[in-house]
């Protein structure tokens, strides 16, 4: 959702030049800052933006700048000369001295200056809008360069999980007939103790079953192969409005690795999980960059 575009257009008497900057954000958040006399435009562009941007805190802001010398601002001469007057009047009921520097005094009184309402020309507005879509264009064109990266380091992350996952598999083999080595050697020192050994098998069957992952293991399987679904390939990418969704299957996938790792009872393991939550960490956090 980061991005920077820039947009300029021009008339015989203003060059305009728009800036838009987007940052991450869970809605669509607009904020245009253009000059007072444009600001009858910003409803013009807000639908526009946000069919195009659809998501993230976007800046958008408009400078004009004149290129031939306009005289809309002006002396207010009728206010100033009542002005006059009023210090005049003061002064003589006061018995105080008039202004030496009545330009000085005058100058600085509330409305001696008066802004005339310039109406816009077309040509204006079709340069303001030209400007705002060259700026849009620049920024989505921003994206797209950041999402070719994002969509190669997903594949990548998402590719290492699955290595991860494999690297699993043989550690998990060797479980089973160390639990039930170490539960023996266990019971062999109780030498006083009776015990049944057909209840023996009972209970080492549950045990192992509750250390069972194969279920985490294809649940994270169907996850993994579901976020790549999700992402497309290279003709489709990037996925339009899918940044929420693939943002709740890596949650999901936090919750298989979360499990994997409380049941994994081996060193190796919860080493190969260590590394699976770091890898899911850094796609979650880009995943927020994903519309």
């Amino acid at each position: 959702m980061t991005g920077f575009g820039r947009g300029t257009a021009q008339t015989l008497t203003k060059r305009v030049k728009v800036e838009v900057k987007s940052l991450n954000s869970k809605q669509l958040d607009l904020s245009l800052r253009v000059p007072s006399n444009f600001r009858e435009l910003e409803v013009t562009m807000r639908v526009p933006m946000a069919l195009k941007l659809e998501r993230g805190k976007v800046e958008l802001t408009a400078t004009i700048e004149n290129l031939v010398a306009e005289a809309s601002t002006t002396v207010n001469i009728d206010t100033l000369a009542s002005y006059k007057m009023q210090i005049q009047e003061a002064a003589l009921r006061l018995n105080i001295p008039e202004p030496a520097d009545w330009y000085s005094v005058l100058m600085r009184m509330p409305d001696a200056m008066k802004t005339e309402s310039v109406q816009l020309t077309e040509e204006e507005i079709e340069a303001f809008h030209s400007a705002c879509k060259e700026a849009l264009d620049s920024l989505v064109d921003f994206r797209r360069r950041e999402g070719r990266k994002l969509y190669d380091f997903f594949v990548e992350k998402i590719k290492r999980l699955r290595q991860l996952l494999e690297q699993i598999a043989p550690f998990e083999e060797e479980r089973v007939p160390k639990i039930r080595e170490r539960l023996e050697e266990q019971l062999a020192r109780l030498s006083s103790i009776e015990y049944d050994k057909g209840r023996l098998e009972q209970e080492l069957i549950f045990y192992i079953e509750k250390l069972d992952v194969t279920e985490e293991k294809v649940r994270l399987t169907a996850h993994l192969n579901y976020f790549m679904e999700t992402l497309g390939d290279e003709t489709t990418y990037p996925p339009q409005g899918q940044g929420k969704k693939l943002g709740f299957i890596a949650q999901e996938m936090g919750r298989e690795i979360n499990t994997l790792g409380s049941k994994s009872n081996n060193a190796e393991m919860q080493k190969i999980v260590v590394m699976m939550k770091d890898d899911l960490e850094q796609i979650k956090e880009q995943v927020l960059n994903v519309l």
